[in-house]
Parts: C-alpha cells; structure tokens; sequence
C-alpha cells in the first residue's frame, strides 16, 4: 500500500536504491523478486569472502541479509532505515555455493516494520536467519 502522495513504484525504488548502493553491486546481489515489502536475491560465494576456516565469513552473510532487508522495507517508498538487526548461523558456506535471501515483512506499522530474512544454499537449507528492526522516517525514498 502506497502512502498518499507516494509515485514510487517498487521497481522505480529498487532501481534508484541499486544505483547507489555500490556495497551490494560489490557482493554480487542480483533480485530476482522485489514488490511491497518482500524482497528474493541471490549471489554466488567467492573466496574473498572465506574467513580463515575456509568457510564464509560471517559478516559476508550479516551484510546480504541487510541488504536484502533495506530493499524490503523500503519498498513503500518512505525512507526507512535499521534500528536493530541480529543474525542466527545456522550451517557453514562455502566458496562456490550459490546462496538465496528471502526477505519478507512480517509487520508494518506507522512507525516500525519488522522483518525476517532468510538465507539458503541450493539445496533449500537454511544458512543464516536474519531479523530486523525498520524505522520509518517521514521522508520519501528519493
């Protein structure tokens, strides 16, 4: 649902968050589905992204779910930034593997969204479980 005045369509926001956001290009993230409040994407696991086990690291994965959890909530058109996020390890990854990150809204009020994000392997299993936390500014996404 659009706020009154809103002539943003979520594809329109999607391509003017992309354009800008140079540390997604940099990971690799390509959507493959974005409407209201609901964003898919995948990215494929490199080395550079391995920590010193030789899984990946961490930060790599916090980084995606974030990614795919801005593109959700600000997906109205109002800018919408983090207020808390917290991420659950669930199963290693590794260079190579080609990973999917399911964002979805789980509530939207006038002030606060909440949103669960989670990232699987190609076998469907779970890697991380991301929740977060949105704040809505009075500001449109521009």
């Amino acid at each position: 649902m659009y706020m009154e005045g809103n002539t943003n369509l979520p594809q329109e926001i999607l391509q003017k968050m992309l354009a800008r956001d140079r540390f997604s290009a940099w990971l690799g993230l390509q959507v493959d589905e974005y409407r209201e409040g609901y964003c898919r994407l995948h990215y494929t696991l490199t080395e550079e992204m391995a920590n010193g086990f030789g899984i990946i690291h961490g930060g790599v994965l916090f980084s995606a779910s974030d990614s795919a959890f801005a593109f959700a909530c600000n997906s109205h058109g109002i800018l919408t930034v983090a207020l808390e996020a917290n991420i659950h390890f669930m199963r290693p990854a590794k260079a190579g593997d080609i990973l999917t990150v399911e964002a979805k809204e789980l509530h939207l009020g006038n002030k606060i969204g909440v949103y669960e994000i989670r990232t699987c392997n190609e076998k469907g299993e779970l890697v991380a479980l991301f929740k977060g936390t949105a704040y809505r500014t009075s500001a449109k996404v521009t």
